[in-house]
């Protein structure tokens, strides 16, 4: 990922420390929607650099209704956020919710908080339309000052849009995840460099891959890492890597040849 600018990384220092304090005061006292709304509004402006009267809104109607904050660019709406009350526990039918809204305004982007969880989704304009959780984000957790901290918080800033830091950052969240390392520990290659390594402490050692792939899979591995959906997509991408990189291969042999 890219580098933060500094003066994004100064203004995330000096401003989320003090939101932290209010998110957990606002969590104490429970406030309600309304309340949480105002403050998300002001991190918006504060952290993420985003101009409160030009470039925040709570007047972006969606087909007859209005989503609760979108974020704008010269009059483009950038990412829409559906707020919940602070106390509230993000859950599906709040998903929906903003993807629908989403949707119908055809952005790719949308973010459902209670001010402490924020959590990005991007939505795949497919048939039906569906999405992909991209990351959450919990500011309570958060050090201001760390490098790696601030960059989770890059891909909402407004400097970020530009360098689409949101795509950039979803792509690695795609890619770096529990699922495709499971994924990669559970295929050929690991399998043989762990037979290699056997080898070394048992000399002449007969064993397949095929049962140290059953080793990692039952015995190493969390079953919820290696099956289901996202374990099946994480399969599948690294099955379309390999693809490339040997087609990639093929055309630099026939140069060769050739």
């Amino acid at each position: 990922m890219a580098a933060i600018p500094k003066k994004v990384s100064e203004r995330i220092a000096k401003s989320l420390g003090s939101f932290q304090k209010v998110l957990a005061n606002a969590r104490d006292r429970d406030v309600n929607e309304a309340d949480t709304v105002s403050i998300v509004s002001d991190i918006i402006a504060s952290v993420f650099g985003f101009d409160k009267y030009t470039e925040i809104t709570s007047e972006f109607c969606i087909r007859g209704t209005y989503c609760d904050l979108a974020v704008k660019v010269d009059n483009k709406p950038q990412y829409l956020i559906e707020v919940k009350a602070i106390g509230l526990n993000l859950k599906d039918n709040h998903l929906r919710q903003a993807v629908n809204y989403g949707a119908n305004q055809g952005l790719q982007w949308v973010v459902l908080t209670n001010g402490i969880m924020w959590e990005i989704y991007r939505i795949k304009f497919e048939k039906p339309v569906d999405h992909e959780h991209v990351c959450t984000i919990d500011l309570l957790s958060l050090n201001p000052r760390k490098a790696d901290d601030q960059e989770k918080l890059w891909v909402l800033c407004r400097e970020g849009l530009s360098k689409a830091a949101m795509d950039e950052f979803a792509q690695r969240a795609q890619s770096v995840n529990r699922f495709v390392v499971g994924a990669l520990l559970t295929g050929d290659e690991v399998a043989s460099a762990v037979k290699r390594e056997l080898r070394k402490i048992v000399p002449g050692l007969k064993i397949e891959n095929s049962e140290i792939q059953e080793i990692i899979k039952n015995e190493v591995l969390k079953r919820e890492v290696i099956e289901g959906e996202p374990a099946a997509k994480a399969a599948a991408i690294i099955k379309k890597a390999a693809r490339a990189q040997k087609k990639a291969k093929s055309v630099v042999t026939q140069e060769m040849v050739g």
